[in-house]
């Protein structure tokens, strides 16, 4: 290695940033004086010379290319020991000599060198160089004032030091760093940071691409954003072509971008290693499941160009606002590749290799556009990914970019000269530095508002930003034929770039759970006192059965044998005899008095609990009055603990009809549908009375205010359930669409991101967040939010698919441009669109919950013209069978939901006879959650990006949820056409006929709606929801009298869900065929579920006048009167039946 003297150091200073591109520079001020880093070798162990066992050895320190010093010779111990205390230093000094950013990507090297013993007539020592360490300075940039390290001496090739590679221990150095204080100052240890790019390799080169013949020196470069004029240029060079045939190995150590370091193994970078990783969780270009073979063909049998180099950049805290300032406004940075053909220059006994002064050099000049946007969502710190390498064309790169400037031919040619620009050690005579520095002068002076950007591309020469057409002399893409070759090969290079620190903090979750727990405090269950009014009473109660039990016992003792033999002829004056010898006994025995006194406690005890009575009476009326009221008190609860012990037979007789929760939620939906919205509310509400602490009654009743758009109730509902269990996704992100409703929306951000911290893998959760952040116009997390939410419904289908394979049949993926295909059910559809678009919403900022409808209607006429490109969407289950969830085909659950505390995928999915689906888009999968809390309100903002989406698009699903929506607000015209276009799209789609029917019933045309139900209900698949299909053909066919068809439909609909409509109308079709007592077992069933019921009363009147039944006809038609039965038509019927039979009505 060529190393510089000290005074050559002072005097060149830091050849790879040009004046004022030191970010430090621009700090919180320091000391003007340089301060020392002190580097000392103490040890080395397992050291072994040329000749002898006890070599003599020395170190030389070196940084920077300059030769720090070298240590004594000290002889090594027979063990391989040696003790050397040798300390150098050089000076830090960020205004103008050695920067943080030169500790950041530049190491002391230190190299251990053997002095062999003089042979005769010798008159200078022999000296070979045994190994080279590295240490690397990283640590003082992260605070550190000191460390302490074992390094390991990597040995030159043919050193003896080789040998003990295969053994159990290498040989190493022991090193201490010291600095007298931290370099970092208070300001650049907050704000700044430290940007790492590795460049591991590029694949699928051109066949052009040759090892034989001129040597070339393949190079990649791009540039950092830096503040002050200029940006950090940073360049990789000297790639490593290969030919192929096997995978480059993982993992695999990172190299300094440092030429002509001794040993070979003193490249690598400590502790640093390229692991690689699946290719679906890349942020890169080529992470779709269609690419997978593409990617193992090339990185597997085609050629390669392998660098496999880290290079670093320390960023202050101006600089760090640069950088985020330039990767919002460009988005894309370019990251160009070209080749430089290498001429022979001999020098000495040594050759090396330089690139000539020519333009024309400059072949194959390529780019590729890296998204930086990931590095500006909150908590990333890193991208990883393969791009696409493709011609430089200066149009398309500035219309990508805005970029004017290439970093390889506008920059300087002196930029090829060196690995990194003025900061790798390559050797270079005095000439040809001192040449850089003049052309970087130059280059300086030109480029002072004209500093490359992210993503941009290089341009045919250096233009003026002021100009107005910067572009007007720019090359087609005839000129540069060589750079397309890198399309034809499929060419990608794989690129990390890694921050020490995020630019935006993310949220902790313990942060996002506090302020959620600030703005809804936790309602834990209510803890049963163990001395409370009830416990009072219960102690009472228990007193009542323990002295009434002693009375039994006592009255058995004395008449048992009385009672026994008189058995049930014993008559009242034998029974009051016996009551009065007990009384007598109970008193002359003391008896009486202590049960008096067991008593007395239990009673005190209600008084202080249940009346709060602890001070003395104010007045003898006020005593009375209360003793009165205990005295009443007490003897009921007597009477009920005696109740308890010795329960009455006739009441007993009285049997009570339970209903479930599941009874009482689909008799809440069925008056939902029919629009009785008083009744619902009342069924809703005793869920929550049984119930207070189930937080699904509350979340069920919430979304019952929504319908109503009662927004205020609603919002305490999904509050309260949320205090119940804070931890509940689905609560959050209820509580979420509230607050954007009603335009909270610095709480709605809280409760979002807390739901995607506390379930990462809930698509809805990451949708609602981005259209959130589409509200506040954010368009980089809105970004962020869609790209985690896809993903995680892509793992998802994957793992549905695998089980598909085993289960239901077998799918095949044919990756031929992307195609799929699948030999699964008719209902399969193929989507494999991988266009990308950019989701525009025409709603402003402060309008969440409306788009209007001639939008929707026009949206696929703007597919076409979609501008950005920041969603790519695909694909990955072929499966995708249509099932709209709305408020007509909700899922009404013969048996229990599962708990809303599982993964959201159990919560969207449809009951037991519902058509079974997989999401497409992560948009449709928040419709059908929002429509199934009936958030109407919100789902027109969903819709529109639905439209919009490569994966989604119009659908037959997608007109179904219009529909509804449509179906809500009775516009019938409008629902009509959109069903047609489903149908059209999917004529087999059992839900597309489940909801003509329900248009055509509530528009009054039934002859219509019949056609369509039986229609609906002979498909083999049942449409999502039956349960108002069979309701409403069974009341169809009675209306048409068609009682043996209403019949059969009411009786599946029983089987399935039964209820008190349906059962009233089984009664109805058995009553209309004279089977009377089919007819009043139904009846009496619809009546124990509801005897609130008009129209259940009005024919179990009927059927008791037709029975003959003269009470039970009076007491039917009584509470038919007292209902308030709207039925003209039947009221009729009855009076005209009382008639005939003669009985029924009292008031004749």
């Amino acid at each position: 290695m060529k190393r510089r003297t000290a005074s050559q150091h002072s005097a060149l200073g830091d050849q790879r940033r040009p004046e004022g591109l030191c970010p430090s520079a621009d700090m919180e001020p320091v000391s003007s004086t340089g301060r020392p880093v002190q580097i000392t070798v103490t040890d080395g162990y397992d050291l072994k010379g040329f000749k002898g066992d006890t070599p003599v050895t020395f170190i030389r320190s070196e940084f920077n290319q300059v030769v720090l010093g070298d240590s004594a010779k000290v002889a090594v111990s027979p063990e391989g020991t040696a003790k050397y205390n040798f300390t150098s230093s050089f000076e830090f000094n960020p205004e103008g000599g050695i920067t943080l950013d030169d500790l950041a990507h530049k190491p002391v090297f230190l190299t251990m060198t053997e002095v062999l013993p003089k042979e005769k007539k010798q008159k200078d020592e022999k000296t070979l160089v045994l190994g080279q360490a590295v240490v690397d300075l990283l640590p003082l940039l992260e605070g550190e004032s000191s460390f302490e390290t074992i390094i390991p001496l990597h040995p030159m090739p043919g050193s003896p030091l080789e040998s003990l590679r295969s053994g159990a221990k290498q040989c190493s150095l022991e090193v201490k760093v010291f600095v007298a204080e931290p370099l970092l100052t208070t300001a650049q240890t907050s704000g700044g940071n430290l940007l790492k790019v590795t460049l591991e390799a590029a694949y699928s080169v051109p066949e052009s691409f040759i090892p034989v013949g001129p040597q070339q020196n393949y190079m990649v470069g791009l540039q950092v954003p830096s503040f002050g004029e200029k940006d950090y240029p940073i360049l990789f060079k000297n790639g490593t072509l290969k030919i192929g045939g096997e995978r480059e190995p993982v993992p695999r150590p990172k190299k300094w971008p440092i030429a002509n370091i001794l040993a070979p193994g003193a490249n690598n970078i400590p502790d640093s290693f390229i692991i690689g990783g699946p290719y679906e969780e890349e942020e890169g270009e080529l992470n779709r499941p269609e690419d997978r073979e593409f990617r193992n063909q090339a990185e597997c049998i085609k050629k390669r160009i392998v660098w496999d180099l880290e290079s670093r950049c320390y960023l202050d805290p101006p600089a760090v606002v640069s950088f985020q300032k330039r990767i919002a406004d460009c988005r894309f940075w370019p990251v160009e590749i070209t080749r430089v053909p290498l001429t022979t220059v001999p020098k000495g006994k040594a050759a090396k290799f330089d690139k000539t002064d020519d333009e024309s050099q400059l072949s194959f000049h390529g780019v590729a556009y890296v998204n930086m946007v990931p590095l500006l969502y909150p908590g990333v710190k890193r991208i990883r990914g393969a791009f696409h390498v493709y011609p430089y064309v200066d149009s398309t790169v500035y219309e990508k970019t805005k970029c004017l400037f290439s970093f390889f031919r506008d920059t300087g040619h002196h930029l090829l000269q060196n690995n990194k620009i003025g900061g790798i050690n390559s050797p270079l005579s005095k000439s040809v530095v001192s040449k850089n520095l003049k052309e970087d002068k130059v280059v300086k002076e030109k480029d002072i508002d004209g500093r490359p950007r992210p993503g941009e591309m290089q341009a045919p020469s250096i233009k003026s930003q002021s100009s107005d057409n910067p572009l007007e002399t720019e090359p087609s893409l005839s000129h540069n034929p060589e750079g397309q070759q890198y399309v034809e090969a499929g060419t990608y290079i794989v690129l990390e770039i890694q921050l020490d620190k995020a630019l935006v903090p993310k949220r902790m979750p313990e942060e996002l759970a506090r302020r959620v727990k600030d703005m809804i405090p936790p309602r834990p269950p209510l803890t049963r006192r163990t001395g409370g009014a009830q416990k009072a009473v219960s102690d009472y109660h228990m007193q009542i059965k323990n002295i009434s039990r002693a009375i039994l016992d006592e009255y058995h003792r004395m008449f048992g044998k009385q009672v026994t033999k008189l058995g049930s002829d014993m008559d009242s004056e034998t029974l009051e005899e016996q009551k009065c010898q007990l009384n007598y006994e109970l008193n002359c025995s003391g008896k009486y008095f202590a049960f008096k006194e067991q008593l007395k406690h239990a009673v005190v005890k209600i008084v202080r609990e249940k009346y709060l009575k602890t001070t003395p009476f104010e007045s003898q009326e006020e005593l009375q009055t209360f003793i009165s009221e205990l005295y009443v008190f007490l003897v009921d609860q007597m009477h009920v603990a005696l109740n308890q012990t010795m329960p009455d037979d006739v009441q007993g007789t009285v049997s009570t009809i339970y209903t479930s929760d599941e009874q009482l939620r689909l008799f809440a939906f069925e008056a939902e549908v029919n629009e009785n919205f008083e009744m619902a509310a009342v069924y809703y509400e005793e869920r929550l009375v049984r119930e207070p602490q189930n937080l699904d009654h509350w979340l069920d009743y919430g979304a019952f205010c929504l319908l109503t758009e009662d927004n205020i109730k609603a919002q305490e509902c999904f509050r309260r359930a949320l205090s119940l269990n804070q931890n509940h996704i689905h609560s959050l992100l209820l509580c979420g669409v509230l607050a954007v409703l009603m335009e909270n929306y610095e709480q709605a951000e809280i409760f979002f991101e807390d739901a995607t911290c506390l379930e990462p893998t809930n698509v809805v959760a990451w949708t609602l967040l981005g259209l959130y952040y589409e509200i506040q116009n954010n368009d980089i997390r809105m970004e962020m939010a869609f790209h985690e939410g896809f993903k995680q419904l892509q793992a998802r289908m994957v793992q549905a698919q695998v089980m598909k394979q085993g289960s239901t049949g077998i799918v095949e993926y044919i990756e031929e441009g992307g195609k799929m295909e699948s030999s699964l059910g008719p209902w399969g559809i193929t989507n494999n669109s991988t266009t990308a678009m950019k989701v525009e919403a025409t709603a402003g900022p402060r309008d969440p919950s409306y788009i209007p409808d001639d939008f929707l209607e026009e949206s696929s006429k703007l597919q076409a013209g979609s501008q950005e490109c920041i969603l790519s969407l695909q694909t990955q289950d072929p499966i995708i069978n249509q099932k709209p969830s709305n408020m007509l085909l909700k899922d009404i659950p013969a048996k229990k939901e599962p708990s809303k505390c599982q993964d959201s995928s159990t919560f969207l999915h449809p009951g037991p006879h519902g058509v079974s689906q997989t999401p497409a888009t992560i948009f449709m999968e928040t419709i059908r959650f929002l429509m199934k809390v009936n958030a109407v309100q919100y789902v027109h903002r969903v819709l529109a990006h639905e439209l919009l989406c490569p994966q989604g698009g119009p659908s037959c699903e997608y007109y179904l949820v219009l529909a509804q929506t449509h179906l809500l607000k009775k516009d019938f015209a409008k629902a009509e056409e959109y069903l047609q276009q489903a149908a059209q799209m999917d004529y087999l789609n059992p839900n597309v006929w489940g909801m003509k029917g329900h248009l055509y019933f509530l528009s009054g045309n039934h002859g219509e709606a019949k056609a369509c139900y039986e229609r609906t209900i002979s498909f083999v698949v049942d449409a999502s929801e039956m349960h108002f299909i069979f309701l409403r053909l069974g009341h169809i066919y009675l209306e048409e009298k068609e009682y043996e068809k209403a019949k059969k439909t009411y009786l599946q609909v029983c089987k399935r869900s039964p209820s008190c409509l349906t059962w009233l109308g089984l009664g109805i079709a058995c009553y209309r065929l004279e089977e009377l007592t089919e007819a009043e077992d139904a009846l009496s069933e619809a009546n124990a579920l509801n005897n609130y019921n008009a129209e259940v009363w009005a024919y179990l009147a009927l059927v008791s006048l037709k029975a003959g039944r003269e009470l039970e006809a009076e007491q039917a038609y009584k509470y038919t009167m007292k209902l308030k039965l709207k039925d003209e038509t039947l009221l009729a019927e009855i009076h005209m039946v009382q008639e005939t039979v003669g009985f029924g009505n009292p008031s004749f």
